[in-house]
């Protein structure tokens, strides 16, 4: 069964740290690049990081937006097929469901990785609650 699944989601208090991790299953994470979002309820779904594949034909870049550049850093571990978002200094406002995507491409786009229209699969997301 094809999937990505997040985990790594909980309660934390203000200036604290949590990792989120999105594994796949069903195919080799590494060949694509994989996007991170966040939602909020009533509100349009964030993108906030990507990071592109490690295939042989991608650019080794990654991406930040500026609500979590400095504080977020999104890598990959290709031996457990996961990719992690490591989350410090958080904020409430970083309150969200986390999701992990891809559209099945090698490069993040540098001008695009935050919207989330041009992602096709998704996983079921994880709650992150930072407490002030």
């Amino acid at each position: 069964q094809v999937q990505l699944v997040e985990s790594g989601g909980g309660l934390v208090q203000a200036g604290g740290s949590l990792r989120l991790s999105c594994t796949a299953s069903g195919f080799f994470l590494d060949y694509y690049l994989i996007g991170w979002f966040r939602q909020v309820p009533g509100k349009e779904r964030e993108g906030i990081s990507c990071i592109s594949s490690s295939d042989g034909k991608s650019d080794g870049k990654s991406y930040y937006s500026e609500s979590v550049k400095g504080r977020f850093t999104i890598s990959r571990d290709n031996a457990k097929n996961t990719v992690y978002l490591q989350m410090n200094s958080l904020k409430p406002e970083d309150t969200a469901v986390y999701y992990c995507a891809t559209d099945w491409l090698v490069n993040c786009r540098s001008d695009e990785y935050h919207v989330a229209a041009l992602y096709d699969f998704w996983g079921q997301g994880t709650q992150v609650n930072v407490s002030s």
